[in-house]
């Protein structure tokens, strides 16, 4: 499990046990902040440091006792699962959590094989994280030696059935997922108005989700001047996301 020695610093669990140290490893800055906070938002957790390369994950590792690496899949010196066969060959035992836009089912296999409790599909709203972390804090509370099956079973649920994933309210997954594939497809930029005509719902409700993915570091907005009057933002799907 996680390595050793962990602080005394911070809010730690339920029982006075120190709290579970996190390194977040995330190329994008933006993204890197707002997963920290959520982070720190969590009782029983504590930030211990950001990396946004797997160079600057493996320094920081050297110097740093960490629990749990919050680990983007894709950094701009490696795939994260390279970085994670590095970690394991040099002795690291941190568990991880992948933060990713991935979804190919062989990667999710390999990153269990090399200590991968969880995936969190980006995008994703605090209480997606929250609920990631607090399962695998009730995991890693458990100790002793099972009365049998059954409490074997349920140890490992609380890793391997999370709860729903939730978003801000008034945001449903479907059309998230709409909003997406038609911001993915325009790679020159859409506007509200015609994300919203694409999918089917109001500017005013496509705006909505489009600044979700803003905050969630997987879009970016700009002005678009050329027209009388205020410019209308338009929103770009960002690159290597």
């Amino acid at each position: 499990m996680g390595a050793a020695d962990r602080g005394d610093s911070g809010n730690g669990p339920a029982g006075g046990s120190p709290p579970l140290r996190v390194l977040v490893v995330e190329d994008d800055p933006v993204a890197a902040d707002a997963h920290g906070l959520y982070v720190s938002r969590v009782p029983g957790f504590t930030v211990v440091g950001t990396a946004h390369s797997a160079a600057e994950a493996q320094r920081l590792l050297e110097r740093t006792a960490v629990d749990l690496l919050l680990l983007d899949l894709y950094l701009p010196d490696g795939h994260g699962l390279k970085l994670l066969r590095s970690l394991r060959a040099a002795g690291h035992t941190a568990d991880v959590i992948a933060v990713t836009s991935a979804r190919d089912l062989a990667v999710v296999r390999e990153g269990v094989s090399l200590g991968v409790v969880q995936y969190v599909l980006k995008p994703f709203a605090f209480a997606t994280l929250r609920d990631r972390l607090t399962r695998y804090a009730e995991f890693r509370a458990t100790a002793g030696e099972a009365s049998g099956q059954d409490e074997v079973d349920r140890t490992l649920a609380a890793l391997r059935a999370p709860r729903p994933a939730a978003l801000p309210k008034g945001l449903s997954a479907p059309t998230l997922t709409a909003v997406t594939r038609v911001l993915r497809a325009t790679e020159e930029g859409v506007t509200a108005s015609a994300a919203g005509a694409a999918v089917g719902i109001s500017r005013i409700t496509a705006r909505r989700y489009l600044e979700h993915l803003v905050d969630a570091g997987l879009a970016e907005r700009s002005p678009q001047y050329g027209q009388i009057g205020r410019p209308e933002l338009c929103y770009r799907w960002r690159p290597g996301r």
